[in-house]
């Protein structure tokens, strides 16, 4: 059997800038299983789930790996903030590798959101000091220049972490508010030094700063075929508030890619449906965000949508303004998802699940603890399935 005509595009291969090869338009997105040591050692499990779906793929970003203990999202993800993890992270490489995929590694800080930092250590850090309620009333440190420059060389060591463990690819999110998209919003930088929201020169210094370090070690010790992506969210709004638009998220990327070469920018935002989301405020409010996106960056890098693909439909719809279609949660439950399609068998694709079939799945005991939620928010599993994932917890 052979793909249907109307999803040929998406078969079609892809090379990155840096020359690597991708055999069709899929990507496994970021996805954290909570399958970790509590100290964020990769454990049978975290290898079992990847090596389940290492055939989905040709490209997989791994779920978030915390660059620091103050920096942690999830209690059981996993992290890369001592050279102890590497072992662990070689290890998840090689399972990510079995079937051919490049395998990537996100590198994050959570910033202001990890309540896990709060929970442990009853502190948080961001750019400035905010009051917040949620999850306890408490109160956000902001960073001084001496944090800031150790949370930079945080995201170099981590890059060379991921060097010696063996993966393709570091990916650094910006993305869905984590540390470095808060220094680029109003909503969250009040600093009054070079740092702070004054100009976009400022604003953006931080996730320049932290690229420019990254890009160093790969420079200095990865192989020339080492893949460097960027996550982040085109559009950051309040309600009628707008934390940075379009725009200036373009201005980011340029001046991003002045001092380091991306492979892909991959966008992100919450919702449903991301990569059908309209901007809302400035130049270009009305218009597609991915469109946008892709008019103004695409000749310079491969664009990533995301968010809510999760039908050969949808997926066809996503590239429209991409080059490339990332799903997370349609592989938690249909690990050949791709495959089916290629074969012309996209009538066997299904994202439903039940408890019986976890063993076959490799999904973890603990698996989607505190992620449900988000799959809430994202819709892109059935409530049926999302109700039988709640009873892994």
């Amino acid at each position: 059997m052979k793909t249907s005509e109307q999803f040929q595009r998406l078969f079609k291969s892809i090379t990155l800038p840096n020359g690597v090869p991708l055999d069709n338009r899929f990507v496994l997105s970021p996805m954290v299983t909570n399958s970790s040591t509590s100290e964020g050692y990769v454990t049978e499990e975290d290898l079992a789930y990847a090596e389940r779906r290492a055939g989905s793929a040709p490209l997989q970003i791994t779920g978030a790996a915390y660059i620091e203990p103050y920096g942690q999202l999830f209690e059981y993800g996993f992290s890369i903030d001592d050279d102890r993890s590497i072992e662990g992270l070689k290890k998840l490489a090689q399972a990510m590798k079995k079937d051919g995929a490049k395998a990537i590694i996100q590198l994050t800080h959570a910033g202001r959101f990890s309540k896990i930092s709060l929970k442990d250590f009853g502190v948080v850090y961001g750019p400035s000091q905010m009051e917040l309620k949620t999850p306890v009333e408490h109160t956000v440190l902001p960073m001084s220049k001496r944090k800031i420059k150790h949370v930079i060389t945080q995201y170099a060591d981590a890059t060379r972490r991921a060097i010696a463990a063996g993966f393709d690819g570091v990916e650094i999110s910006s993305a869905q508010r984590l540390l470095i998209q808060t220094f680029f919003s109003t909503f969250s930088n009040e600093r009054d030094d070079e740092y702070g929201p004054q100009n976009l020169e400022n604003r953006s210094r931080f996730g320049v700063e932290v690229m420019e370090a990254v890009q160093k070690v790969i420079d200095e010790e990865a192989p020339s075929d080492f893949i460097l992506g960027f996550r982040g969210t085109p559009e950051e709004t309040r309600g009628n508030d707008i934390g940075y638009s379009a725009e200036e998220f373009i201005d980011f990327m340029n001046r991003i890619m002045e001092v380091s070469t991306i492979h892909y920018l991959a966008t992100a935002s919450w919702g449903k449906s991301i990569y059908k989301q309209t901007l809302r405020q400035g130049k270009f409010k009305g218009e597609y965000m991915n469109r946008v996106i892709y008019d103004h960056l695409s000749e310079r890098v491969p664009v990533m949508a995301t968010g809510g693909i999760n039908s050969p439909e949808k997926a066809m719809e996503a590239m429209q303004f991409a080059d490339m279609v990332g799903m997370s949660t349609p592989f938690v439950t249909e690990p050949e998802f791709v495959s089916k399609l290629k074969e012309g068998r996209e009538d066997e694709i299904d994202l439903g699940f039940t408890a019986e079939e976890v063993p076959d799945l490799a999904i973890p005991e603990r698996a989607f603890k505190d992620i449900v939620e988000l799959m809430d928010i994202g819709g892109s599993l059935s409530e049926e399935a999302r109700e039988e994932l709640r009873k892994l917890y």
